[in-house]
């Protein structure tokens, strides 16, 4: 079950606040944890079961590690590793075994069966939180969470499960055993879930319509200008697709009482990939800093440390998209690049044109998107050459003067919702006309987005699959 889908917005969502508002205090928790539960068994009846032990070897965990952190530090320690490869051996097996046998098989000539597992969704979302938790016990930064209910709560919320953001215990800690009913926070929550919506549905998924013909036509049929423009659709897919998704997690986390963190902020304003970086997927971004960027040690033990540091946190950034290697060189493609500014090339792109800096940074992001989307990295690497005139392809043709023309309000459209133009003009309205334009306008995007849900089946998510 995926929120943007006429069973979620229209029967689980309106039943899961009726249950929760109606429940008592101190049952809000349980009945939150039953939907939640629900809600992952809806798509997943079987690994629900891997998710709730994987809940609780960390709540286990936790009090050990607590209990012998200040007299017994060497104990404290040993938990935490058991908790850490546990999680990790767990996301290991079901993610990344088939992939390993592949390899074996391609590598010594072996034929040894793929398990051919069904990917647990969202296990690589609630893995890192579970596993950030464990690591803040050990770090003295959380107490642990001695309630089991509230602790399977925080790994199973259903509002960030499946997709994140990835929500550390930390920042929600308090919201699980005190949260306040507020209407503003609540109707906040709702125009969220509303412009998250129609992110996804109006505007990721009529924009991935034109990638997705593009890229069905056959590398033959596919003229340089089309690849290009393939390429700019799929940027702007993914980036609403996602973005939309985890501003429906928000908006969803504040309508029961919770405060996610922000999860994009304009990321195709950036003006470098290292910018780009702290714009794009935050969450992601910031655990892999702080749980594996600074405890290899930063970039305090000298340049060749840290690009060895860059190249590993990369590497796993990649993977941690997906078992395959073209989400590995894509992860090692954007280390390097930050590497080079990092060298020397940021301090050079500051002093320049902030449109070239701009222009520099989304050719890097659509080279990017390339090694991202072609699981066959030979298959992308085609792409490239077409993209760059090396195919021998016409520059375009009447179809792609079609695409273009077809798609360019879209377009348009898109590039001003990426950017804070909107939100801009909209701090600037009046207040009599707030009170009713507003309204209108969400009501609108709410109606637009039932009905293109009703009338089309194109409705692809593509992050479920990490």
């Amino acid at each position: 079950m995926v929120f943007s889908s006429l069973l979620f917005l229209f029967f689980f969502l309106p039943f899961a606040l009726l249950v929760y508002y109606a429940s008592p205090r101190n049952g809000k928790n349980v009945v939150l944890l039953a939907v939640s539960l629900f809600f992952y068994a809806w798509g997943e009846p079987i690994y629900i079961l891997l998710m709730i032990f994987s809940a609780f070897v960390d709540y286990f965990h936790g009090l050990l590690i607590h209990k012998y952190r200040e007299t017994k530090p060497i104990k404290a320690k040993m938990a935490l590793i058991s908790s850490l490869v546990i999680n990790i051996g767990i996301l290991a097996f079901f993610k990344y075994a088939d992939f390993l046998v592949e390899n074996i098989n391609l590598l010594i000539g072996t034929e040894i069966e793929p398990l051919q597992l069904p990917l647990p969704i969202g296990i690589s979302f609630y893995t890192f939180q579970t596993m950030s938790y464990s690591i803040d016990v050990y770090r003295g930064r959380v107490l642990p969470q001695r309630n089991p209910i509230a602790l399977a709560l925080y790994v199973s919320l259903f509002p960030q499960l499946i997709a994140g953001p990835i929500v550390r215990y930390q920042s929600i800690a308090d919201e699980l055993s005190n949260r306040e009913w507020d209407t503003s926070q609540f109707a906040d929550g709702v125009r969220i879930f509303i412009i998250g919506l129609g992110k996804k549905v109006l505007l990721a998924n009529n924009i991935g319509l034109l990638w997705n013909t593009i890229q069905s036509r056959g590398f033959d049929e596919v003229t340089i200008l089309a690849a290009w423009l393939g390429i700019i659709a799929f940027a702007f897919q993914i980036y609403f697709d996602f973005s939309g998704y985890s501003d429906m997690a928000v908006g969803l986390g504040k309508m029961f009482g919770f405060h996610f963190p922000r999860n994009f902020y304009y990321p195709y304003l950036s003006k470098s990939a290292t910018e780009f970086w702290r714009r794009w997927h935050i969450t992601l971004g910031s655990w892999f800093r702080d749980y594996v960027y600074i405890p290899l040690g930063g970039s305090k033990r000298g340049k060749i440390n840290m690009y060895r540091n860059l190249l590993i946190v990369w590497g796993l950034t990649g993977l941690w998209h997906g078992a395959s290697w073209n989400f590995a060189f894509w992860g090692l493609y954007f280390g390097i690049i930050i590497m080079i500014e990092k060298a020397g090339w940021l301090k050079v792109l500051t002093k320049m044109n902030p449109i070239f800096q701009h222009m520099y940074l989304i050719f890097v992001i659509l080279i990017s998107w390339v090694l991202f989307i072609f699981e066959d990295y030979q298959e992308g690497l085609t792409y490239l050459k077409i993209m760059f005139g090396f195919a021998n392809h016409r520059l375009f043709d009447s179809q792609f003067l079609y695409d273009l023309y077809t798609n360019s309000v879209l377009l348009i459209i898109l590039f001003i919702a990426s950017t804070p133009v909107a939100v801009n003009l909209s701090a600037k309205r009046i207040k009599k006309i707030d009170a009713y334009v507003l309204p209108i306008f969400y009501l609108m995007i709410l109606l637009l987005s039932t009905a293109y849900l009703v009338d089309e089946s194109f409705n692809p998510f593509l992050y479920f699959r990490f």
